[in-house]
């Protein structure tokens, strides 16, 4: 079980530094939208391949921080109904859920999805757009997004048994950085409201 905790440590740390870096593809959207949008206003000029190239980085971001994602705790769930579970409870819910839904739901998306990406790229498959990009880097995004995610998806389950079993600690028991980021503002709160505290103008 050492040896399977030290790898979900290393899975972890990796898909933390690439959404890290992932996560700046954004702001290359940002950037490539608004120099289109000036380009276009000034000089009544645009590009399909501009365009096409801020809906892929904007799919590399969706689909490589998925595991980040994950790996924080912040994919959206009941926790309303998951806070008020035992702790038991709540870790075999989450060692149902990888086994049975996460990780089969990955691992279908990859099977479909090596094809559908490779058949692409033999046949150098370019856009339909005038002046667009070749369509093959778009479709290979599916494919690795979801490759990590099913790893993660294994370092989270790697996790979760460990949980169970003692061995580490429940770094999410709280919840993820939202949950935390309520429970501060309600804090704030009750201290605003306590006796004593002068109300704000």
């Amino acid at each position: 079980m050492n040896a399977l905790l030290a790898f979900s440590r290393a899975v972890d740390a990796f898909t933390v530094r690439f959404g890290r870096i992932a996560a700046w593809a954004i702001l290359a959207a940002i950037i490539i939208s608004t120099v289109n949008a000036i380009i276009r206003k000034i000089f009544d000029m645009s590009s399909n391949a501009w365009l096409e190239a801020q809906w892929m980085l904007f799919g590399a971001v969706f689909l490589f921080c998925a595991s980040w994602t994950l790996q924080a705790n912040e994919h959206i769930r009941i926790d309303i109904v998951n806070t008020t579970l035992a702790k038991t409870t709540r870790n075999v819910i989450e060692l149902i859920g990888h086994i049975f839904f996460l990780l089969p739901m990955a691992a279908v998306i990859v099977w479909t999805a090596l094809p559908f990406f490779l058949s692409s790229y033999r046949a150098n498959e370019q856009s339909f757009s005038a002046g667009g990009l070749p369509q093959w880097p778009a479709k290979f995004l599916v494919l690795a997004g979801f490759v990590l995610l099913f790893v993660q998806g294994v370092s989270e389950l790697i996790k979760r048994i460990g949980v169970m079993q003692g061995l580490i600690e429940d770094a999410h028991a709280a919840g993820g950085h939202h949950a935390a980021a309520e429970a501060e503002a309600e804090r704030l709160l009750a201290s605003a409201d306590a006796p004593g505290e002068k109300p704000a103008h």
